[in-house]
């Protein structure tokens, strides 16, 4: 029987162990998306305890323990201690084998607090205290765990109408240990379907310099403030949309609709494809010009309980995964994009893992020779970020598409503990690689396999978005 999270945790075989040990582990990290807060890097922000870097935003470990029928002012009330909050989580943790939080814990209690107990609520107070004492130390400030965790590059995700006033001082401090580029996220710029649409775009307009009253003033600013990201080094844009879709309108009707929008009129899901459509499409050739990777993440069903929404707003651990088809508009999207010489470099991750196989095949249709892998399938994405969702999104890469080609792991998380994701997923892709090898599925060459899993580690990422890092 192998030791819990010992130091060949998830090495099943001889290849597995030396390609992780000599190979993968080695190699530093790029998160290029995540939803950490720059201000808290800029800051070099010292957490006040465990509670507050574990529990203060992450809404897996929330959902977790509301599953344990734990009443909601325990979990994100602001009734209950920090303590109160962390006793919960370790009382509920436990039962969730199989589970990567699971996992995630005790490495992350491992890797940055020398802890090997296992978290109960046995061991509750005394991890707490221990932690918090560890979170003391100035090598557990912000910037010290970056530097532990050897990040080499962070992309934060930012809104157009971001002032990126925090980035500025990262850069101009020059004390961080990595490189803290700006991701666009201009999804609200998108969105003339929601309630306050029209104060964002004053938000928008008021950032640009200019006053919106038309699309084409809409487009006017985001060039705009596209061009003032990239002059701030961002390399990659960042889309979340609920499914996928590919609607021509007429200039006229894009008018009419926008119009609308800015009015808080109702509009129809035709409409808002349209008016979607239109945008993206502009951005792609934006992105295209710059050189950034357009990131597509799709398939979430999102707020769908009212009564909590209410309560906590978004990103609070309610959405599930979409089951909506979305195959013929991906190729449809793409395939209008390859007209107008605007497909920039792209990644799709979808929520739903059975749109594994026709990601993997979708990309196929729509590669280029401006890089390796030009269209991507993205990583195990969200709720498929277990060992088995990643172990089957690699086998579905391989088998269809060029999995050495492939960016590898990224933490789409708002801790800063959460890089040991990407060993979690490093060993796991070693553990599949040795498994192909072993059972003769491919050459044990060692020094090519070695330089594979470098890459699916670190190199590609690197090359692929141009971070020269």
């Amino acid at each position: 029987m192998q030791e819990f999270m010992g130091k060949d945790f998830m090495l099943e075989s001889d290849t597995a162990r030396e390609l992780f040990h000599e190979h993968a582990a080695k190699m530093p990290i790029i998160d290029y998306h995540c939803h950490i807060d720059p201000r808290q890097i800029a800051e070099n922000h010292q957490f006040r305890n465990i509670t507050e870097i574990w529990l203060g935003g992450d809404h897996y470990k929330w959902r977790m323990i509301r599953s344990n029928g734990i009443p909601e002012s325990l979990i994100t009330g602001k009734e209950s201690s920090d303590y109160e909050k962390f006793q919960q989580f370790a009382k509920s943790l436990p039962r969730a084998i199989g589970n990567p939080l699971y996992h995630w814990t005790h490495l992350e209690l491992q890797r940055y607090f020398g802890i090997t107990k296992t978290l109960s609520e046995a061991t509750c107070k005394e991890i707490f205290d221990e932690c918090n004492e560890k979170l003391k130390q100035d090598d557990m400030r912000v910037q010290g765990i970056i530097k532990k965790s050897n990040v080499k590059c962070i992309c934060t995700t930012d809104d157009p109408a971001d002032t990126l006033e925090w980035h500025e001082k990262i850069k101009a401090d020059g004390q961080c240990p990595c490189k803290v580029l700006p991701a666009w996220r201009p999804d609200k710029a998108m969105k003339p379907e929601k309630a306050g649409y029209a104060d964002y775009i004053k938000s928008l307009g008021k950032a640009a310099g200019m006053e919106i009253k038309s699309f084409g003033d809409l487009l006017a600013a985001i060039d705009n403030r596209m061009e003032f990201f990239n002059s701030r080094g961002t390399r990659a844009a960042d889309h979340g949309i609920d499914y996928a879709y590919c609607r021509l309108v007429s200039e006229k009707e894009l008018e009419e609709i926008f119009q609308k929008g800015l009015k808080g009129e109702c509009l129809t899901e035709a409409e808002v494809e349209g008016f979607k459509t239109a945008v993206l499409i502009h951005l792609a050739k934006g992105y295209t010009k710059y050189g950034w990777v357009m990131q597509m993440h799709y398939g979430a069903i999102r707020d769908p309980n009212e009564k909590m929404f209410k309560v906590l707003g978004p990103d609070t651990g309610w959405d599930y995964i979409g089951t909506r088809e979305c195959s013929l508009a991906i190729g449809q999207f793409m395939n209008e994009l390859m007209k107008r010489d605007a497909l920039p470099k792209m990644i799709w991750y979808s929520l739903n893992p059975c749109d594994n196989a026709m990601l993997g095949t979708v990309i196929g249709s729509f590669q280029g020779p401006e890089a390796q892998g030009k269209i991507q399938q993205g990583a195990a994405w969200w709720f498929n970020d277990t060992c088995q969702g990643m172990i089957d999104q690699m086998t579905s890469f391989a088998n269809l598409s060029v999995l050495g080609n492939f960016l590898g792991m990224l933490t789409d998380s708002r801790s800063f503990l959460s890089y040991t994701r990407h060993e979690y997923f490093r060993r796991i892709m070693c553990n599949l690689i040795g498994s192909w090898v072993e059972r003769g599925y491919y050459p044990r060459d060692m020094a090519y396999l070695g330089k594979l899993v470098e890459d699916i580690s670190f190199n590609n990422t690197n090359r692929y978005f141009g971070f020269n890092v």
